[in-house]
């Protein structure tokens, strides 16, 4: 697939892992030269050096925290160059509203939230004053859904799923183009984690989540109908995905050219 990306610039955070690494990969095989971005050097040098040894294109590494907004500013004004921002960070947790303290729920939406909104903020900017850029916003079906066991998650994603909107309600007008894409369960660490605490809040065992999880393939789109259930005791896997219809990661860029 050739989506007339070559020679552009993209930044993904969270790219060190999961959905982010996976976006990564695919826009470098495009013909994106990449900033990865995340909070694990480690992580993000190995990430690094296998796709410039599987693409041949430049792959800078940034170790920054996304919820610190002095450190968005910063990394802006390092990649002023970029031409697609794709922000895809985040760690909202599962559980019921009496299950998450205050402190928590504002450090998980310092990341998620603000995060976004500040890596939307500074990279905005730039764009502007160049008259071009494209911002994609990784947020999460848990902004649609009423999942008791996501408060968090789906309260947060609800919040950028607003502000992706408002934010493109008008950016065309500077030449900018700013998407949201809501994922349906892709098969990740950060998933599996959400879904053990789903099983337990619903009485289930975490075994359950290993019916689910080969379900939920990274490598391919997959649609289906119905609401992400979890197998009663004694019954064989029935997992669904809660979207209607739902394109993973190797395919979502495929609607449309950035």
């Amino acid at each position: 697939m050739d989506l007339a990306l070559r020679g552009r610039k993209a930044l993904v955070t969270g790219a060190s892992k999961g959905i982010g690494a996976e976006i990564a990969r695919r826009l470098a095989e495009e013909g994106c030269d990449l900033v990865l971005a995340a909070r694990t050097a480690a992580d993000l040098e190995n990430r690094a050096r296998k796709l410039h040894a599987d693409t041949g294109r430049i792959v800078e590494v940034e170790a920054v925290d996304i919820s610190d907004g002095n450190q968005v500013i910063a990394l802006a004004q390092r990649h002023g160059d970029v031409d697609i921002l794709i922000n895809n960070a985040g760690a909202l947790p599962g559980g019921h509203v009496l299950d998450i303290d205050e402190t928590t729920w504002r450090q998980a939406w310092d990341l998620k939230v603000f995060g976004y909104i500040n890596m939307c903020r500074e990279f905005y900017r730039a764009f502007k004053v160049r008259g071009r850029g494209t911002i994609v916003n990784v947020i999460g079906v848990g902004a649609v859904m009423k999942f008791p066991w996501y408060m968090c998650g789906a309260s947060g994603n609800a919040a950028v799923a607003a502000f992706t909107n408002a934010l493109g309600g008008e950016s065309h007008k500077d030449g900018i183009r700013v998407l949201g894409v809501s994922p349906g369960p892709v098969a990740t660490e950060r998933a599996t984690q959400v879904l053990t605490t789903a099983a337990l809040a619903g009485g289930r065992s975490p075994s359950a989540v290993a019916h689910c999880l080969p379900r939920i393939p990274l490598k391919a789109a997959r649609t289906s109908r119905g609401p992400l259930r979890f197998p009663e005791r004694g019954e064989q896997s029935a997992c669904r995905n809660p979207n209607s219809a739902v394109l993973n990661v190797p395919d979502t860029l495929a609607f449309s050219r950035l």
